[in-house]
């Protein structure tokens, strides 16, 4: 997969903050709003800021027609998902995003159920920011927001983890493609999921059975999802649950077990996911993985 030029933000342009998925009022926004005017960038609210409908930020039809127009409004170069939850999934296959081709594409930015929006991209070409949404940003440290802050301007930024589970020394560069492992295992057989050979594949979790993390990792495997990776980046696997009879592997067990045929590395604790400290990945966009004795460096 050849992915088109990146495109980064400056100030002045401006950004707008919409619900694909559960609802977000205007209150609630505040301070995100307040962040992306101290960037220097105009921001709007999207018609389905303060909509409700059962747990959704509208109908199906008003969050469609919403995102939609974000789309297709050339004033407007960033999308930011004020929240995740459930409902993208509604949109995804009405969504034109010919406006990508026709003019410059948008940066949109979320993660867990956007890891939709994200496949859809990917598998056209696009890049797209996966990153916390505005709804946590009370709970993010000041790293997070700036890695979000860097990612957004094009700003260079390096991350550095321990190589705890002592990975071989070895530089890995390749495109970064992924998101939430549940969404990614519900989109198998569908146009959105991203072309993950020769890419580096990042998978994430909250809130799952082990068992059923067992079962994402072999749907993906059966399906060829995991075949010639240059590399599996591991972000969160948090709060994982077990039955009174244990499963009897956490998910770094399951993860191994599944992948210990391939000669790729597995790379765990990358700080990104349902975690405090989220970093921001460009999806799409080469990554260098430099992997050290006692470190590991990533370089978008």
């Amino acid at each position: 997969m050849i992915y088109k030029p990146d495109i980064y933000l400056k100030k002045g342009d401006r950004i707008c903050i919409l619900c694909t998925a559960r609802s977000a009022s205007e209150s609630e926004l505040v301070p995100a709003k307040n962040l992306l005017r101290s960037w220097g960038l105009r921001v709007s609210y999207g018609k389905t800021i303060g909509k409700k409908e059962h747990q959704f930020g509208g109908t199906k039809e008003e969050r469609l027609a919403d995102f939609q127009q974000a789309i297709d409004d050339p004033e407007i170069k960033a999308i930011w998902i004020a929240r995740g939850g459930y409902g993208t999934v509604q949109l995804i296959d009405a969504t034109d995003f010919s406006a990508f081709a026709k003019a410059e594409p948008k940066i949109i930015i979320g993660y867990s159920d956007v890891t939709l929006i994200h496949g859809k991209l990917q598998s056209q070409g696009f890049t797209s920011v996966h990153s916390f949404m505005p709804l946590e940003l009370a709970q993010k440290p000041e790293i997070s927001v700036e890695s979000l802050r860097k990612t957004l301007f094009g700003e260079s930024q390096t991350i550095i983890i321990e190589n705890s589970y002592l990975v071989p020394h070895q530089v890995i560069k390749a495109p970064v493609v992924g998101g939430n492992l549940s969404i990614l295992y519900s989109m198998l057989g569908s146009d959105t999921f991203p072309k993950t050979e020769n890419q580096i594949l990042f998978i994430e979790d909250v809130d799952e059975y082990l068992y059923h993390i067992e079962r994402m990792m072999y749907s993906l495997k059966r399906a060829g999802k995991l075949n010639n990776l240059k590399a599996l980046l591991v972000g969160g696997m948090i709060d994982m649950n077990d039955h009174e009879i244990p499963f009897g592997k956490n998910a770094v067990e399951i993860i191994l077990s599944l992948t210990a045929a391939y000669d790729y590395p597995v790379v765990f604790n990358f700080p990104a996911g349902h975690i405090i400290d989220h970093r921001t990945l460009q999806l799409g966009r080469e990554m260098t993985i430099e992997i050290l004795p006692e470190t590991i460096k990533f370089t978008p």
